[in-house]
């Protein structure tokens, strides 16, 4: 590209990018880069007495290894191990930055560890008050902060004793996070800021205590209705991230029920509303064998699964619809479509790619789809391997990478760097309606009128109890257009157009306006993790292009 022509596309996809923002993320960027708060190192203030009960949380995997008394120490994040028996590990500039955030975050507090590993996690903890002092470091970033502070007070909720240069740490990490919350981030980050704060006013006593829970209790007032839509779903359209959101709005009733009386019952009654209403919309987003669907950020062992949500809820006495036994589920102002029929649950995306004013976590998968036969994930979206900006992650936000029709080489939506987007696609119509046994979704976006043929991608599922029927058309102009499929990677190649599914059963392929080829490709179903699958790729040879899907 000439550079002239370079220099003007970079500022229109800044433009693109920057225009959707709220004042107070650009201001807010600003005062959080110029800004040096005091460290605030009085002492703790005293720790509150527990008037109610307190339930188990959601265990997570135990993380941090080692011996009761050994040097040698390691952990696990994200696919990857590293020795952490050095003081320079929080902050190696070697691993990735994604996996010293999880170091930081103290997740391994909340396993179900054994006494001796017990006494591990408190030397764990003792190590980072000795050597992250405030406030540099990977560390004292509000974010892994906020996460820090949660489970903190978990372990301490759990029976074990804050040892007390951790108590007196404790609360000056909560003085610092006051004055770093995330307001020119918003978003889930902010939401656990408050959370944090929330939490940390409870625990301890008196009138900072108090002053903790109020500002904490601002934040969540406001983020919470405006972060869950009224169907239930986030507003960052991840599957992954609204598991965890779930699970951090299960602590917050939680919290209360543990420290009763210094919230008000309106507040927690509209939390376990909430809650009720997200764990639906999980339940929806789902595939038959209990975890996640792959649209937006989503990858697997990040988020807590439905059934440990559930169980969770249960404790807690939160009542939610126990069966999912709709055939057809429409969650409107998310976007999201779940429909089942004989042997099949397919999910569709006729969804936003998320807020405008934070679409970090989207991908350009825009009329994108998944699909379960005989509780066998067949149909997937290739997944989020690394946050970390690069080709990699750059490939898996592309259109390329799902279920999706492909124009001109382009992204439906112009996602770039690892967490921004620029111009992004707009559903500008969309149906759903169930006859007899049969099942029609329908529904088109405008992502490439910026094209020069301006064209729509318009697209129809119609499913039934022995197969599935998708619809491709493209009004418009257009040099090439191209959809895929991506297979589960238990799924192998029989012949061009059929594959065998595990147990033997069969999926063929039949398309008109169109080449059908099956490829090799690659599926990224966790962090750093990579597994060989096959892509069914289309090449479009006709402004419309059936392909039917048939099972036995």
């Amino acid at each position: 590209m000439h550079p002239t022509l370079s220099r003007v596309a970079s500022f229109t996809q800044y433009w693109h990018t920057l225009r959707y923002l709220r004042p107070i993320q650009l201001y807010g960027r600003a005062w959080f880069r110029l800004a040096r708060p005091k460290v605030d190192q009085r002492p703790a203030p005293a720790v509150r007495r527990s008037t109610g009960q307190w339930v188990k949380p959601i265990a997570n995997p135990q993380s941090v290894f080692g011996t009761e008394g050994g040097n040698e120490l390691s952990a696990t994040f994200i696919g990857k191990t590293y020795d952490i028996s050095r003081a320079e590990c929080w902050n190696n500039p070697a691993y990735e930055k994604l996996w010293l955030y999880n170091l930081h975050f103290f997740d391994d507090l909340c396993c179900d560890a054994s006494g001796e590993h017990h006494s591990l996690q408190e030397r764990h903890m003792l190590r980072w008050v000795a050597e992250n002092p405030p406030t540099g470091g990977n560390g004292w970033e509000p974010y892994p902060t906020s996460l820090r502070i949660v489970n903190w007070i978990k372990w301490a909720q759990a029976g074990n004793t804050l040892p007390q240069s951790a108590r007196q740490s404790l609360a000056v990490q909560v003085r610092w996070l006051t004055k770093r919350v995330e307001h020119h981030l918003l978003a889930n980050h902010l939401l656990v800021n408050g959370k944090a704060l929330m939490y940390a006013g409870l625990f301890f006593d008196g009138p900072e205590a108090d002053r903790w829970v109020d500002q904490g209790l601002r934040i969540l007032s406001r983020e919470i209705p405006e972060q869950i839509l009224t169907d239930g779903g986030n507003f960052e359209r991840s599957p992954m991230y609204h598991a965890i959101i779930l699970e951090d709005v299960l602590d917050l009733i939680n919290a209360n029920d543990a420290w009763l009386g210094r919230l008000t019952p309106a507040v927690v009654q509209q939390w376990r509303t909430t809650a009720s209403g997200m764990l639906e919309w999980l339940a929806g987003l789902v595939h038959p064998d209990g975890d996640v669907s792959f649209f937006n950020d989503s990858a697997f062992a990040i988020a807590p699964t439905i059934s440990e949500i559930r169980a969770y809820a249960n404790r807690l006495q939160i009542r939610y619809g126990a069966e999912d036994n709709e055939r057809l589920r429409w969650f409107q102002e998310s976007g999201y479509v779940r429909a089942e029929c004989g042997p099949a649950v397919l999910i569709a995306d006729i969804a936003p790619v998320g807020p405008d004013y934070q679409p970090g976590h989207a991908h350009a998968d825009t009329l994108s789809f998944e699909l379960s036969l005989h509780g066998q994930r067949t149909i997937v979206n290739s997944g989020t391997s690394t946050y970390l900006a690069g080709p990699q992650r750059t490939r898996e936000r592309s259109t390329a990478a799902h279920n999706t029709v492909e124009i001109d080489g382009c992204d439906s939506s112009e996602v770039w760097g690892g967490f921004r987007v620029a111009r992004r696609a707009r559903i500008i119509e969309s149906a759903c309606e169930m006859i007899g046994e049969n099942i029609t979704i329908a529904a088109a976006h405008d992502g490439y009128c910026r094209l020069s043929g301006r064209p729509i991608h318009h697209r129809k599922w119609q499913l039934s109890s022995d197969r599935l029927v998708i619809t491709d058309t493209i009004r418009g102009g257009f040099r090439s257009a191209v959809a895929r499929l991506y297979l589960h990677p238990t799924i192998e190649k029989i012949a061009p157009d059929v594959v065998r599914l595990p147990g033997g059963r069969q999926l063929s392929f039949a398309v008109h306006g169109g080449r059908l080829q099956i490829n090799s490709s690659k599926w990224y179903p966790e962090f750093g993790v990579e597994r060989e699958n096959l892509c069914v790729e289309l090449t479009m040879t006709d402004p419309k292009m059936t392909l039917e899907l048939l099972w036995t």
